[in-house]
């Protein structure tokens, strides 16, 4: 019997897989970190002989050739890519042998021009199909990372792809995506965390519409995406080699305190409520956790040497690991209580708030209410007279707030202590709303979408 292991990374909204007959085992889009996919074939005490890739990957930095190397396994890449290393080139209808596993290449052009997908066979029957950033948990993947030029004749190419695999393969074989359980790369949310062809047919809007609809929709429904992106196909085309995940340097007070004065990002990781309460003046507040990486990797201008203050090196070492997937590599960090690296200095802070008391300040105070969410989460709902400005132009944009109090607000929270430390470290008065957005209109604030008037105030 074949087994199928994802291996999660949610921090990015990915997915690598291990399929392994019992003896052997292949290896699909395996992220920078790839350890993981050594611990779960030792574990089963399995040879890994193939490591696939569907794509040049936009979100993360494979590990797949590092991978690879290290194990001695082949490595499957498209023969079209134009890539910088030695690979075994593969091509729409090659059929590869793994054990007693066969393995079936795919062109499903869409989320880029080479992506191909892999039909796993068990004894002449198709058990599942890696669909990497194609098919997807009732989606497909975005088709604009190429370039706006390429954006629609990807989306026909994409709805092209979904009907192809939908139209080879069985109904019962399970769907099993790279992308789309939380990441960038997805065109629109996915839902549930397995699938199969059949569940597609019955729910994915490039099998259930027409071509017209279904590239209307995926167009009218994208938004930005992080900036890392650029750099990560470069990377990968390149051939990334094995992360460094020894410990970083350490960093005393004074190397603290030089590296924020000489521009350099001096990143804190705790709990945002900590970080307000007293912190490093000019470092910032990205706090580790899931949102770690997609927001630290969009709004570092890249390259900047990156500093780390964490409660433990613990939460250091699991920062480290996050940012390697995107190709950033830590610089120095500290570790431990304020005391320990703060050196009596001075700690600066800001306040934190929930909507209600924002409404109470706005029925009789003079104060800006920024609102860092994405478009399409401002043209949802967004409050009455607030001046929106996506976390990621806000650097680019503090000119455009006005003078005096900004209270900034997000969905729940993160994205808001990340803009309200960016605001402090350029000597703005802010208070970080940490509150979930449902609450806004709960607290007698006037939330509207676009013209229209969602709630008001009682």
């Amino acid at each position: 019997m074949i087994e199928i292991v994802a291996i999660d990374t949610p921090s990015l909204g990915d997915r690598g897989y291990i399929a392994t007959d019992g003896t052997v085992a292949l290896v699909v889009d395996a992220q920078r970190d790839f350890d993981r996919f050594l611990a779960a074939a030792e574990q089963r005490d399995v040879t890994i002989t193939h490591v696939l890739e569907t794509h040049i990957h936009n979100d993360y930095v494979t590990g797949g050739l590092a991978l690879a190397s290290a194990v001695g396994a082949e490595y499957l890449v498209n023969a079209a890519d134009a890539v910088s290393f030695r690979r075994t080139p593969v091509t729409d209808g090659d059929v590869v042998s793994v054990g007693r596993m066969t393995v079936r290449v795919i062109e499903t052009p869409g989320h880029t021009f080479t992506h191909l997908s892999y039909a796993l066979s068990d004894a002449g029957q198709v058990v599942a199909a890696f669909t990497g950033g194609s098919l997807l948990n009732g989606s497909t993947g975005r088709t604009d990372l190429l370039g706006s030029e390429h954006t629609a004749e990807l989306a026909r190419a994409q709805f092209g792809s979904a009907r192809r695999l939908a139209s080879e393969l069985p109904d019962a074989a399970a769907v099993c995506a790279t992308h789309g359980f939380g990441s960038f790369c997805s065109a629109t949310p996915t839902g549930g965390s397995s699938s199969t062809l059949a569940d597609e047919k019955r729910v994915n809007p490039a099998l259930t519409s027409s071509a017209d609809d279904y590239v209307a929709a995926l167009l009218a429904g994208l938004d930005a995406y992080p900036a890392y992106y650029a750099h990560m196909a470069p990377m990968n085309l390149a051939g990334p080699a094995a992360p460094d995940l020894s410990p970083p340097r350490p960093a005393d007070p004074a190397a603290l305190r030089r590296r924020i004065e000489d521009g350099e990002w001096v990143v804190d990781l705790r709990d945002r409520r900590l970080f307000a309460a007293g912190h490093l003046g000019g470092t910032l507040n990205f706090e580790l956790g899931n949102n770690l990486a997609t927001y630290l990797g969009w709004l570092i201008p890249w390259g900047t040497p990156l500093t780390l203050i964490g409660s433990s090196a613990e939460d250091v070492t699991a920062a480290q690991r996050e940012l390697c997937r995107i190709g950033i590599e830590v610089d120095a960090a500290a570790a431990g209580p304020p005391d320990a690296w703060a050196a009596g200095e001075l700690l600066s802070r800001f306040p934190m708030a929930d909507f209600a008391t924002l409404a109470g300040r706005l029925n009789g105070g003079s104060l800006a209410v920024l609102d860092v969410r994405r478009r399409s989460e401002w043209n949802a709902g967004h409050i009455d007279g607030a001046i929106h400005i996506p976390l990621h132009e806000l650097a680019a944009r503090l000119g455009d707030l006005p003078d005096g109090d900004i209270w900034v607000h997000c969905q729940a929270g993160y994205r808001a202590a990340v803009a309200a430390s960016l605001l402090a470290a350029r000597g703005r008065a802010v208070t970080a709303v940490n509150d979930d957005f449902n609450a806004a209109a709960q607290s007698g604030l006037v939330v509207r979408r676009d013209r229209y008037l969602l709630s008001r105030t009682s």
